[in-house]
């Protein structure tokens, strides 16, 4: 594996004109109301994804069904949760379950549920213990699987790691994954969605305007750094920064600058509205906006996973198969009009693919008490 690298990318947002769509998953395209549904937005999805126009549709529809009903789900599945998964091929919001006791009060929220061995709870507790290991540098990282009850470890194949596989394997359930790419951080020396530049030379991109500023990926700039925009001007200077533990940041603004709710499309899609922060399952569309290679889709592949890049570990980051490059960092990872996550970094590129981290923008807004900016 080669070693995941930090990106540094997209601000300025694209408008993602998701469908005004019918509660519930529907069975074919022609009962979706695509009136306000991007036309670039689908095309993106039919490009990365292998979808048809009327499978893109359908699908944006169906994955905003199952952000709406995930809380409510995970409030009825009660101690049993074991977490949830969007399943693309039935199109809808599954729950894990450790009893059935509460599956009738899960599937009336409108989300299907599977047996699963362990809870959410319990993985996670796993994954905090390891969280606590300095790993070595042909771990990649590990994040907890519900599909598979299990700690997912992805190490470089054919390395020896076996001192750290053993700690985790007394940590919980451990599946170990192996892997011929290392993530690894993706600035860029003149650096975001909008490109910003801070001290004079490193590009990023914003990810999301919240009220008073924007955020943007950690390794980007420290506390107190200048950044300036992509006429030159000042912008504002770094007032929250964390890197590594976290890979997240809030740069404050003035000079005339100001929020705009939307990520930058790029002109391969109408700029995308940003509605509000509903958090997308594991498996849904997702894209993503940099001032690198502009505007990709790929899936959710995993969530809370520890990235371990050779700065140190990163924790509750974001997977997905969406391609990114250096300058990405920081940009906007978003599904239909819900903002998800900044661009960490990641390995490969956008010709041949890859896989790309996001540090999630709930948990960016909690730390620093933020806002964003919506439409």
């Amino acid at each position: 594996m080669k070693r995941a690298r930090l990106l540094g990318s997209v601000g300025a947002c694209a408008l993602v004109a998701l469908s005004t769509i019918v509660a519930g998953g529907t069975s074919s395209a022609t009962e979706v109301d695509t009136a306000v549904a991007s036309n670039g937005v689908v095309a993106a999805m039919q490009r990365d994804l292998g979808l048809t126009e009327a499978q893109a549709v359908t699908r944006l529809a169906r994955e905003s069904t199952a952000i709406g009903i995930e809380p409510a789900a995970r409030a009825a599945a009660g101690a049993a949760y074991g977490g949830s998964w969007f399943d693309a091929k039935r199109g809808t919001l599954v729950v894990g379950l450790t009893t059935s006791d509460t599956a009738a009060a899960v599937r009336a929220t409108g989300a299907e549920v599977a047996p699963v061995e362990h809870t959410q709870a319990e993985l996670d507790a796993a994954k905090a213990k390891l969280d606590t290991v300095r790993a070595p540098a042909d771990v990649a990282g590990w994040r907890t699987d519900p599909r598979t009850g299990s700690v997912v470890v992805t190490v470089r194949r054919g390395a020896d790691v076996s001192d750290f596989l053993d700690v985790a394997r007394k940590a919980g359930p451990v599946r170990v994954e192996e892997t011929d790419h290392l993530p690894r951080p993706f600035s860029a020396g003149t650096v975001g969605g909008d490109p910003y530049y801070i001290n004079g030379n490193t590009r990023c991109s914003i990810g999301f305007s919240v009220h008073g500023g924007f955020v943007s990926a950690g390794h980007c700039g420290g506390v107190g750094s200048s950044v300036v925009g992509w006429d030159g001007s000042w912008m504002g200077t770094f007032a929250g920064s964390s890197f590594p533990g976290n890979d997240y940041s809030f740069i404050q603004i003035g000079n005339g600058w100001w929020g705009a709710p939307v990520v930058l499309g790029w002109g391969t899609v109408p700029d995308q509205l940003v509605r509000g922060s509903g958090e997308a399952p594991v498996g849904s569309s997702i894209c993503r906006s940099g001032s690198t290679t502009h505007w990709h889709c790929g899936t959710v592949l995993a969530k809370n996973e520890t990235v371990n890049y050779a700065q140190g570990a990163v924790y509750q980051m974001t997977k997905t198969n969406v391609c990114a490059e250096p300058g990405d960092s920081g940009g906007s990872f978003i599904t239909g009009d819900q903002a998800q996550g900044v661009t960490s970094g990641g390995w490969g590129n956008c010709g041949s693919g890859g896989e790309t981290w996001f540090q999630p923008v709930n948990e960016i807004l909690g730390v620093y008490g933020l806002s964003l900016v919506t439409a």
